[in-house]
């Protein structure tokens, strides 16, 4: 089992990772180029020259895109080595790095699965992946998606103990929804994980403080549950409860209704995925991430990157499932019907079918998950290591 378990061994599997950063730097150099690309790479930037000016984060806007920082101010201390580049090659290391992490987050999964890591399959899987929406949607923006779940996916399935949870707490840090990973710590009896999370958190939101004490006041006194600060939720890119019950009422949600949907919903999935821990840890965590976009005011599509590692889990355990899962996520139907400028709020009752297509793919997994804990755990993936 070890034998197979290992594989090509880790110089193969470092060899597709070197080789899908560098993939990723040519194709990030020739986009570079373009006018405009990398829109959200650019707002990175913004929030990394802030710190480094001492300017105020929030108060005004991205010079060259006109979008708003809307991370905590631990993100614009991480941005800070993309601030001091040219826009050129920053754009080239980011989509090298994002790649890479596309690659290396399949070969942690195949690894921790005890499937063979052949860097062969390795690059036929991340190539595959490059098909999804989610994932073409993430390097084309410069978002920072890919490499926030190759870091929650390495410590939640990494055979370490002494350090698990440390990741969770600092990619929380960077963006506030993978808390969600906390409470499935707290839930599958993961405590000393889930208080390195909770403790490495906290010295994120120290960090900001310490680093723009004024931009850190702001943000965590304000609009933390103002969904229209980081776009439009009808807008159909927004697969999340909030995005569809806006798209849905045809008028703004109130954060109350919103939260009435959304909590119980996401703490179903969250038990679901709690219950599946034992069994199947991958699925157990692409289950949270599920939890986590159902419940974000604003899930865009291209935060739907968790769709990659749910198809892994899938594949193992129904084919079928597996191929129509991914197929929602290349067919892209959430640009089928009418989009932008407000159209979404004149959809016709069957055009919300395709129009929230991920979420609702997401929740049929979710009830799919549910329905299958009652069946005999004869085809249990078992993971080695604990997070304890």
């Amino acid at each position: 089992m070890d034998r197979v378990r290992r594989g090509a061994g880790p110089a193969g599997v470092l060899v597709a990772v070197l080789a899908g950063a560098i993939a990723g730097a040519i194709a990030g150099a020739m986009a570079g180029a373009m006018a405009g690309g990398f829109p959200d790479l650019h707002v990175y930037r913004y929030g990394g020259d802030a710190v480094l000016h001492q300017a105020r984060l929030y108060d005004a806007d991205d010079p060259v895109t006109g979008y708003p920082f809307t991370y905590p101010p631990f993100a614009a201390l991480v941005m800070v080595p993309l601030a001091l580049l040219p826009s050129s090659l920053a754009a080239t290391v980011w989509t090298g790095a994002s790649t890479a992490a596309l690659v290396a987050g399949i070969a942690v999964v195949l690894r921790a699965r005890g499937t063979p890591t052949s860097p062969w399959l390795v690059v036929l899987l991340a190539a595959v992946a490059l098909a999804l929406e989610p994932v073409w949607q993430t390097l084309a923006f410069g978002q920072v998606n890919l490499l926030l779940m190759l870091a929650l996916l390495a410590d939640l399935l990494g055979p370490w103990r002494r350090w698990s949870g440390v990741l969770v707490g600092i990619v929380a840090g960077i963006k506030l929804t993978p808390l969600v990973f906390v409470v499935l710590l707290v839930l599958t009896g993961q405590r000393a994980a889930a208080i390195r999370a909770g403790a490495a958190f906290g010295l994120t939101v120290v960090a900001g403080f310490l680093a723009l004490p004024d931009s850190a006041a702001a943000y965590w006194s304000d609009g933390l549950l103002d969904a229209r600060r980081v776009g439009p939720p009808a807008l159909a890119h927004n697969q999340s409860l909030h995005g569809a019950l806006t798209r849905l009422l045809g008028e703004p949600v109130p954060i109350w209704l919103w939260l009435a949907v959304a909590a119980p919903a996401a703490l179903a999935v969250l038990g679901v995925a709690a219950r599946w821990w034992p069994r199947d840890r991958l699925l157990a965590i692409g289950l949270a991430a599920v939890a986590m976009l159902v419940a974000s005011p604003v899930s865009w599509s291209h935060h739907w990157v968790w769709a990659v590692p749910i198809a892994l889990a899938l594949g193992e355990r129904s084919r079928p499932a597996a191929v129509a899962w991914t197929a929602v996520f290349v067919a892209r139907p959430i640009v089928w019907p009418p989009w932008a400028a407000g159209r979404e709020y004149d959809w016709r009752w069957f055009e919300h079918l395709p129009g929230d297509a991920y979420l609702l793919a997401a929740l049929t997994v979710a009830v799919g998950a549910a329905l299958a804990l009652n069946r005999r755990p004869r085809d249990a993936v078992p993971l080695h290591g604990r997070c304890g």
